[in-house]
């Protein structure tokens, strides 16, 4: 079911989100902390790779890139993107189930520099321990992992949905059972842990080094057309986004957070 929806999307996902105001500011945001991960000669696994947006800035700082998703038209989409933007030769597709055993995909590591999966591809997996051991095998120590998840806690969400009295909405991302998320005219399990829980269960193999904010001020992407055609709020909230996604209590109310670890060298 997660294929069949991500695949429907893929032509459109650019012109939805990728392209839009709201995304080119997220994204850089992220870009500036994958950043401090990578160098040039690294070689990064990205899983949910999506169009390809992230695999493709990443060759042009140099890196070798596995792109991985579970959708073959998403890839498709990220091998032509590559290859328009002259970077093919560092950008390597596989198609990948986050859901399933890595290892047997993947293979034995170490094999890369660093890992990064992006806007929530990993909500969409239930259990994230077989990942968190698999990329132990993977990323040596040093290496970094960087996790942009949909937050457990989203200030927006929660005031948006119940200034609407829609209290259910407001508050679906606390059930543990995860929720149905419509994508693409078809629907995908979405699961929303706590930063909390996203560290037990990649400790001992890596440590949480830092937790930023992703739409602390700006809201989620579905609610973008609130404050878009406003020219001048959409200003200000910007603005205040860049500080505000470091401010402790603020920063674990955003509707993503970028969760940047360290492999330790613990076994």
């Amino acid at each position: 079911m997660t294929e069949s929806a991500f695949d429907r999307i893929a032509t459109q996902y650019d012109r939805d989100f990728t392209d839009t105001r709201l995304a080119r500011i997220l994204r850089e945001a992220v870009w500036m902390r994958l950043a401090r991960h990578i160098r040039p000669g690294s070689r990064v696994l990205e899983i949910g790779c999506g169009t390809g947006e992230d695999a493709v800035w990443l060759a042009r700082q140099g890196a070798h890139v596995l792109a991985t998703d579970v959708s073959q038209a998403m890839l498709d989409v990220t091998r032509q993107k590559a290859q328009r933007a002259g970077v093919a030769d560092r950008v390597e597709t596989q198609l990948l189930d986050a859901a399933a055993p890595l290892s047997r995909v993947l293979g034995e590591g170490p094999g890369v520099r660093a890992a990064f999966s992006n806007f929530g591809a990993l909500n969409c997996v239930g259990d994230l321990h077989p990942i968190a051991h698999a990329l132990a095998e993977w990323v040596p120590p040093g290496g970094g992992l960087v996790l942009v998840l949909i937050n457990r806690w989203c200030a927006w969400e929660i005031a948006w949905h119940l200034l609407h009295l829609q209290p259910r909405v407001a508050f679906r991302r606390l059930r543990r059972d995860g929720v149905d998320a419509r994508v693409g005219g078809g629907t995908v399990h979405t699961w929303y842990p706590s930063i909390g829980s996203i560290r037990r269960t990649f400790t001992p193999h890596f440590e949480l080094k830092r937790v930023t904010g992703l739409g602390v001020c700006l809201p989620p992407s579905y609610l973008e057309p609130v404050v878009a055609r406003r020219p001048r709020l959409f200003l200000a909230l910007s603005r205040i986004e860049r500080s505000a996604a470091s401010t402790p209590v603020l920063k674990r109310l955003a509707d993503h957070v970028i969760l940047e670890f360290e492999r330790t060298a613990s076994a």
